[in-house]
């Protein structure tokens, strides 16, 4: 059967092999997400004017910030989902995939109350320009209309990739996009809408996705597939679920807040900033997607080789993804290089926007490796159940260090450098501390689902 064929059992055969085959339609899939929110910067870009453009691109963050939350959950979700496949538990694995999507369903809910509600308080504490304020507001407040097609297809796609399966969402994901692209156009292009066109082509978009994969997940024949009779909360994987959850969802949050600190920090050097370094990081996100792909393959191949006990593999595993992602990094950096003000040019013609992107680039790609080893590492930790561990580099570095940089020295220099600067800096010292947890294998020493 074709759905016998979907997943990727990565307990046994080629170590590169498995992780070749799970992260290609892992990171075609990013590709195509990343998708969603470049169109509407393309589009808004060209057809209606670079301070639209400053309005998508500059909610971001505070986007990121609520999802991050919920996402944080769906992440320990796929640790236990995971853990059981790997170990052959059916009925453990069964309790927890009926069990995260429903709470998916719920977290859905809450994102669009506290999206509605919070919008105006959330804009206001970014220094958004006067004249982008009112755009901001609101595109926000229609994107998060979404929230429940948005944290059931991330939830779906999570559990199909816990258990090896990263091809059929990029096949819902490729319609959808596609879809998104065009609506972009005729919302925008031929009704006449502002940005609450893009923000609802994309979440139109979003909610197709989470049908399809719903449709797949009740018809498949596979061990995961679900049923409405069996759709309940379990209280063992609820636990565990907040167990494994809560630490990642605190430094989604957390992490997610010191980026809007960042773009706040941004927004303060005028419009042109704002566009030129939110196009760069519609592109970087691009640039990057083979690294973030392979760091979420790392994380389902440690959490299914940990719950067969296979340590030895699961350490060379987590080795080569992580080198290999280095290596890579700095190939694509020093092609970003050359290339990124042909890139820039795509989403805006304004010289100097153009020029704030590029000399961000310019800064900081020799220390994409940096970052590459930090995306992979934590991946490991997420995997091995270590959320603690990743929690201490993305809050204590990312976060709160990459801040208070940034508070210090902005007033001080009056430099957008200090803001791009605070980049590296912390991507470096993230990575420092999660090698030394690595290189100390208790990381390996899996805790037992119970």
């Amino acid at each position: 059967m074709a759905g016998r064929k979907a997943a990727v059992r990565m307990t046994e055969g080629s170590i590169a092999g498995a992780l070749f085959r799970f992260t290609m339609p892992i990171m075609l899939g990013n590709i195509f997400q990343q998708l969603y929110n470049t169109a509407d910067a393309l589009i808004v870009g060209n057809m209606l004017s670079s301070r639209a453009l400053a309005s998508v691109t500059s909610v971001g963050s505070v986007i990121w910030m609520l999802i991050g939350f919920f996402n944080g959950f769906a992440q320990g979700s796929g640790v236990i989902i995971a853990r059981y496949f790997g170990a052959g538990d059916e009925e453990g694995l069964k309790k927890a995939i009926h069990t995260h999507t429903l709470l998916c369903f719920l977290a859905g809910v809450a994102l669009t109350v506290v999206g509605l509600v919070l919008s105006p308080w959330i804009i206001s504490l970014m220094n958004t320009p006067e004249e982008v304020v009112g755009q901001s507001i609101l595109y926000l407040r229609v994107f998060f209309m979404g929230g429940v097609g948005l944290a059931v297809y991330n939830g779906c796609t999570g559990l199909m990739q816990a258990v090896g399966d990263s091809r059929h969402p990029l096949y819902y994901l490729i319609f959808s996009s596609c879809l998104n692209v065009v609506l972009d156009i005729v919302f925008i292009g031929v009704f006449g809408m502002d940005v609450d066109g893009a923000a609802l082509a994309t979440i139109i978009a979003q909610f197709l996705s989470a049908i399809l994969c719903l449709m797949r997940l009740f018809r498949t024949d596979e061990v995961y597939r679900l049923e409405l009779r069996s759709m309940r909360l379990d209280p063992v994987v609820l636990k565990n679920i907040f167990r494994f959850g809560t630490p990642a969802a605190v430094q989604n949050t957390i992490t997610a807040f010191g980026n809007t600190m960042v773009q706040a920090n941004v927004n303060s050097f005028g419009d042109m900033a704002m566009a030129g370094v939110g196009a760069l990081q519609k592109i970087e996100g691009f640039i990057f997607m083979p690294i973030t792909s392979l760091a979420i393959a790392l994380s389902t191949f440690v959490s299914q080789n940990l719950g067969a006990k296979e340590f030895e593999r699961t350490r060379k595993g987590a080795r080569y993804g992580t080198l290999c992602a280095m290596a890579l990094a700095e190939v694509m950096g020093l092609l970003f290089l050359l290339f990124s003000r042909n890139f820039l040019g795509f989403f805006t013609h304004e010289p100097e926007g153009i020029a704030f992107g590029f000399r961000r680039v310019q800064l900081v790609w020799v220390f994409y490796c940096a970052l590459a080893a930090t995306h992979c590492l934590a991946g490991v930790m997420r995997g091995a159940g270590k959320p603690m561990v990743t929690m201490v580099a993305f809050v204590g570095c990312w976060c709160l260090f990459r801040v208070l940089i940034m508070t210090i020295f902005v007033p001080i220099y009056r430099s957008i450098d200090v803001v791009f600067l605070a980049f590296p800096i912390t991507w470096t010292m993230s990575t420092a501390y999660l090698a030394w947890y690595y290189f100390k294998g208790e990381w390996l020493k899996a805790k037992e689902l119970s």
